[in-house]
């Protein structure tokens, strides 16, 4: 190496290189690969490119780096110290340091262009930040007289000297603004470029944020984030409900509407684009930017969801062989969906999986990522209709399960959605029989003295769905329900709570305004829910091959609720080690961002769906059997053995409906009401 050249070690990457004194750090960096972000293409200007200097002796890297091997401070970094606080303490521009000696280079994070954005705190998926659209700062040379070259042509040029960026297309609508904007920047223009090669935007002066929406269409609340693509922020949310509700519930009951009333379509593809303009505005305000900014748009949702804000009749998704339009991702402008975003906006909406196993399982799979686990994965998300993927990185498989809405608080006699007032945990004391519950929207339980007045705007409801499937399975654990969900009338001498119905019994939760009952039909509408649930997920396991999950992951609302051992104990879902089952959260959501955030992740879902295996429980002989033994609390044969190690269950009555000392099956070692008080 001559006395004018350098060593330059990046870190944390490892890359090293020699250089000529005098070489910008930005210049190094590229020239090597390096991840160091850069907007304004090296002029001080968008402060991305910053670097820490390190100082001190190497042996490893075989060098010293002092003080004075770079540049001292020039006068764009003295202004950004002395006027803004956008160059942190101790770090310099890449742009203009100059290497000047041997020197080691640190890139932190904020500065790396695929940085990483960590989700949820124990399942650890990464995100790296590389947008489908990134913008691009150019100077472009001004007209000659002597130079006929056009102006698009000279902006060609100088993405091209200055970003290596080749074979752009470029639209008429930027063509149209092509000239004006360049002279308004003063030849300085920031451009929108999309992974195609397409041009999507072009500003005067420079610009340095972009945006985009990622939308979860759900057939009951849509939920919106707005991200700044550049760094991945999710800088708002919002959601807001369907407004296709008018037309049916739940998704079949639109089907039928749709059957019924011709250019029905129209009518339920309209309210769903109009509801996601509003939403779009409302996630726009929040974060103070004009929803012209928005260059990307990303949707997941069901199947029927899917195909109605593309337009598409689902009226084929009513009834076997319940076949799909199409199972390929949609990339459509945004102006064709009538969507109120940038002019060259563009949507892209997931894959659909089959016919009833939709986008927004195909998000919820690549958010939760099962293949890429060695463990055997159980993923569901709970609805009127439930989807589950079940596998690993070997092998997956999906089913849907049609569950019906009583997870979500229909076919309750004191049922409702979720929503401040309604009871979402219950206790039963196993001696008295006597309950205490808590609410939405308080952290009370009813039995405290602090309950009336912390309630007292809410009220006490209605009992939502975790409400439901906690009391259904405290009724089992202290032996007022059997094995098989019905009433033991035996135990009425022990407390008036549980009261005769007729030929049976219902047990009185609330006895305020309104009362609340927990009744036989109650019962019966959640075992028939939970039994097609685990049903289904039975079916994929011996299609598997397998007698047990090793990892169990509840997505959506309804999974975000629920405690995990009631539902184990009600029988939603298969025995598994209760250290390896939680709630996903919303992974159709995070699946979305990814896709909105990594272009990457696009290629990688629609990979990974045309390699999982649907299986039709509508056709499988095996779903009616699976069916029925499910019906019983937690399940007629099936083992409960990691559930036993915190739960015991009570023993097994031949008859529900009548007699025999109770008190012997009643015996509870490990209480899970204990452990929560």
């Amino acid at each position: 190496m001559t006395m004018s050249s350098a060593s330059v070690v990046f870190t944390p990457s490892g890359k090293r290189g020699s250089f000529p004194h005098g070489t910008p750090v930005l210049q190094a960096a590229r020239s090597l690969g390096v991840d160091l972000d850069s907007v304004c293409g090296g002029r001080g200007i968008c402060a991305r490119c910053q670097v820490i200097h390190t100082t001190g002796e190497f042996p490893k890297h075989g060098l010293v780096s002092a003080a004075s091997h770079l540049s001292p401070f020039d006068a764009t970094e003295e202004k950004l110290v002395r006027k803004t606080t956008r160059l942190k303490s101790g770090r310099r521009l890449g742009c203009t340091a100059q290497i000047l000696g041997d020197c080691v280079i640190d890139v932190p994070p904020e500065s790396q262009i695929h940085r990483q954005v960590v989700r949820k705190e124990a399942e650890i998926r990464e995100i790296k930040i590389d947008p489908v659209v990134k913008l691009y700062y150019v100077e472009v040379e001004p007209p000659k007289m002597e130079d006929p070259t056009s102006d698009l042509r000279r902006l060609l040029k100088a993405l091209e000297t200055e970003w290596e960026l080749q074979n752009i297309k470029v639209p008429h609508s930027i063509l149209e603004m092509l000239q004006p904007t360049l002279r308004e920047g003063k030849w300085e223009v920031t451009v929108a470029v999309d992974h195609d090669g397409i041009m999507r935007g072009i500003w005067a002066d420079f610009r340095e944020h972009l945006y985009g929406i990622a939308i979860d269409i759900g057939s009951t609340t849509l939920a919106a984030h707005l991200c700044e693509l550049g760094s991945g922020e999710v800088l708002s949310s919002a959601g807001m409900m369907n407004p296709q509700i008018r037309f049916g519930e739940d998704l079949m009951s639109r089907v039928s509407y749709l059957m019924l009333n011709q250019d029905g379509e129209k009518e339920l593809t309209k309210s769903v684009r109009e509801a996601l303009n509003q939403l779009s505005l409302e996630v726009c305000e929040q974060a103070g930017i004009q929803k012209e900014e928005v260059m990307e748009m990303v949707m997941v949702g069901n199947p029927v969801m899917h195909h109605l804000v593309h337009g598409i009749n689902p009226v084929e998704l009513g009834g076997a062989p319940f076949a799909l339009a199409t199972d390929e991702a949609i990339i459509t402008p945004a102006s064709e969906l009538d969507l109120e975003l940038h002019q060259l906006a563009q949507t892209y909406t997931l894959p659909c999986i089959a016919g009833h196993v939709g986008a927004d399982t195909a998000a919820m799979v690549l958010a939760e990522a099962p293949h890429l686990q060695e463990a055997i994965t159980l993923l569901v998300d709970v609805g009127t209709n439930a989807e589950i993927v079940l596998g690993n990185r070997d092998r997956l498989l999906a089913a849907s399960s049609p569950t019906g809405p009583a997870f979500e608080g229909a076919q309750i006699s004191s049922g409702q959605r979720a929503a401040p007032g309604a009871v979402e945990r219950v206790r039963i004391d196993p001696k008295t029989l006597e309950p205490r519950f808590r609410v939405i929207g308080s952290e009370c339980w009813s039995d405290e003295v602090s309950f009336a007045e912390e309630t007292k705007k809410t009220g006490v409801t209605g009992i939502c769905g975790s409400g439901i499937i906690e009391a259904i399975a405290e009724l089992y654990l202290c032996g007022i329900i059997s094995q098989d969900g019905l009433f033991d009338e035996s135990m009425m001498g022990r407390s008036n709570r549980i009261i005769k119905e007729g030929r049976t019994c219902s047990y009185l939760l609330h006895t305020g305004e309104p009362e609340l009952r927990i009744t036989q039909n109650d019962i019966r509408a959640i075992q028939l829910a939970k039994a097609a649930l685990y049903a289904g997920i039975r079916l994929l396991m011996d299609h598997l091959g397998i007698e047990e999950v090793q990892r169990i992951r509840l997505a959506g609302a309804f999974g975000s609720h629920i405690d995990v051992k009631y539902a184990m104990i009600l029988g939603l879902i298969p025995d598994c080690d209760l250290d390896h089952v939680s709630s996903a959260g919303n992974a159709a959501g995070t699946g979305a961002r990814m896709a909105l955030l990594n272009h990457e992740s696009r290629r990688e879902i629609e990979e990974i769906v045309r390699k999982i295996e649907k299986v039709e429980t509508a056709v499988e002989p095996a779903f009616q059997q699976h069916f029925v033994d499910a019906m019983a609390i937690p399940h007629k044969h099936a083992p409960s053995t990691h559930l036993q190690k915190t739960v015991s269950l009570p023993e097994a009555k031949n008859n529900a409906q009548g007699n025999g000392d109770s008190t012997s099956r009643r015996r509870r070692s490990k209480r899970v009401h204990e452990q929560e008080a």
